[in-house]
């Protein structure tokens, strides 16, 4: 059954890119860029991320194998519009994805077609309509929820998404781009609870699979004040 997943690499307190960067200058010159490029270091140097960007060379580890998992399983994907435009030139005529990329924005703009079967749709009516159209485009295979981390909230938020997966780096970036933001939009005693189904530690970075369980209360746990089961004796 086709599954809504999101993954994104974060630091030990949960930023995924730096400070975000708001000017006129290079973004890869940028504290945004930096902390991003930090976090998905153990990206860039894995053999399968690398073939797929038409590089060679690479390690071809535990970090490679999670990279390729995550491309086989994808039958499309939902972007939002500042990483699809921010990729449209570094990814050339034969982007990575290989499959139909549904792009969330307010601004229309005709499909976009690409070498290696990706394509670009720009969807303006919203996220839930994106995931919707995703999923009629990805068979058997999942809807993977490409980020940024803006969009991969909006559709936690919107309860759309099936699996988040976390690849948490051994850093602490102090500042920046927090992936569980308050936009959540979550109540004073309400949570969203996750089931943790895969853990994969590596130097570089561990990998934790959750299972999204939706929205629930939060309840007074009133172990600590002596409550609880009888002892029955005799």
């Amino acid at each position: 059954m086709t599954k809504v997943t999101a993954q994104l690499s974060v630091s030990v307190d949960g930023f995924y890119a730096g400070p975000r960067h708001t000017g006129d200058g290079d973004w890869m010159q940028s504290a945004e860029s930096a902390g991003f490029f930090r976090l998905t270091r153990w990206v860039t140097h894995a053999t399968a991320w690398r073939e797929r960007q038409g590089f060679a060379g690479g390690e071809q580890d535990t970090n490679s194998d999670v990279v390729a998992e995550s491309f086989d399983a994808a039958g499309a994907y939902v972007m939002g519009r500042r990483m699809a435009d921010g990729g449209e030139v570094p990814w050339g005529e034969e982007p990575p994805f290989r499959a139909p990329v549904f792009v969330v924005t307010h601004r229309p703009r005709q499909p976009l077609l690409r070498a290696g079967g990706t394509s670009f749709t720009y969807v303006t009516d919203g996220v839930a309509s994106a995931v919707e159209q995703a999923r009629a485009a990805a068979g058997d295979r999942n809807v993977a929820v490409a980020g940024g981390g803006s969009l991969v909230r909006q559709v936690l938020r919107a309860g759309l998404l099936d699996e988040l997966e976390l690849h948490v780096v051994p850093v602490v970036l102090g500042t920046g781009l927090r992936l569980l933001d308050a936009d959540l939009e979550l109540g004073e005693k309400e949570a969203i609870e996750l089931t943790p189904t895969r853990v994969i530690p590596t130097p570089e970075v561990t990998h934790i699979r959750y299972a999204v369980g939706g929205r629930a209360p939060l309840v007074l746990d009133d172990r600590g004040s002596g409550g609880g089961p009888t002892k029955i004796t005799g």
